[in-house]
């Protein structure tokens, strides 16, 4: 067992600024027993509706919970949800920056019967309809970026970040000596450079490194590792294997692959954003990038345990640990 108690003290003292597609996630409760007549679909019965912040505002939800100050910069409207969205954050101290825009907010829409995931309903624009004008980002976020210690680029291939935002962003924090970190959705390709941190999964990694998945062909990770230090100069490289834990690398050699950390796993909806968000603060507070891995290891591995988006305090953290 490892112990994260002065990590998780360090951590305190950061300032993260969360730049992406933040959602508002919507879940409806229920439970279905019989079939509607209408149609072979089952009707659910609903019990309860709850809210939470999705996507990017979740890895600022994460950066929060786990005792670091957060703002975020990503597009909330002005309908009901956009509000629902903003007080969530409110709640847990997040600073919002909201970008201009008159889009819907975005909203993902869960129903699940006895736990069980039975749809999603996504309610958004296309992504133009989010681009955030790149004459507007300097003054927005100028003293976000100089008052933080990291930035994080949380994409969701939603639209909000383009490559032009990457660059004007990245260029800020490096002038600034910040730690820069993004999380990629290779489906829609962002040009990025130099960067601190990338985090993709097992998919995304191939996808970034122009290598086709096979079924069932044994994942090349060194090559993986290689071709992404070649064409994103990253200074690390961690990719979340799933069930199979992480791989992590420097300077485009395997640093190491260390083990899932989860107990149980009832719904991996979010785990990403929190081991996003671990890795990023345990790196920017002076952690070597495998003891970062085993903290948001940890913290992941609390989070799937429960059910929907959700995340981790240092309370949770430390008690599972200490029942490892």
């Amino acid at each position: 067992m490892k112990n994260f108690g002065p990590l998780l003290k360090k951590i305190t003292r950061l300032r993260i600024l969360v730049v992406g597609d933040v959602m508002l996630d919507h879940y409806i409760w229920g439970d279905a027993t019989r079939i509607s007549p209408e149609a072979p679909v089952p009707v659910v019965d609903i019990a309860r509706d709850s809210w939470t912040a999705g996507g990017a505002a979740n890895v600022a939800l994460n950066i929060a919970s786990l005792g670091a100050r957060c703002s975020i910069a990503g597009f909330i409207g002005t309908d009901e949800a956009g509000k629902k969205l903003t007080e969530i954050l409110h709640e847990k101290e997040i600073n919002t920056l909201p970008t201009p825009g008159d889009a819907p907010t975005i909203i993902k829409t869960r129903v699940l019967v006895r736990h069980q995931q039975l749809c999603r309903l996504d309610r958004e624009a296309p992504p133009p309809a989010y681009h955030f004008p790149i004459t507007l980002a300097k003054a927005l976020l100028a003293k976000e970026i100089a008052a933080c210690d990291a930035v994080i680029f949380s994409d969701y291939a939603k639209g909000i970040l383009t490559d032009e935002l990457v660059a004007l962003v990245t260029q800020m924090a490096r002038a600034g000596g910040k730690f820069i970190a993004l999380d990629p959705k290779p489906k829609r390709p962002l040009a990025f450079h130099g960067l601190d941190l990338i985090t993709p999964n097992k998919r995304e990694s191939l996808q970034l490194a122009g290598i086709a998945p096979g079924v069932h062909l044994h994942f090349p990770a060194a090559e993986v590792c290689q071709r992404l230090h070649g064409l994103y100069a990253t200074r690390h490289l961690v990719v979340t294997l799933g069930e199979e834990g992480m791989l992590l690398s420097s300077g485009g050699k395997i640093h190491t692959t260390i083990p899932t950390a989860a107990r149980e796993v009832y719904d991996v909806s979010g785990a990403g954003d929190t081991a996003l968000a671990g890795l990023v603060l345990a790196l920017t507070a002076g952690a070597s990038l495998e003891t970062a891995a085993h903290f948001a290891n940890a913290a992941a591995g609390v989070v799937v345990a429960k059910i929907g988006t959700a995340t981790v305090t240092p309370a949770e953290l430390t008690n599972y640990l200490n029942h490892r």
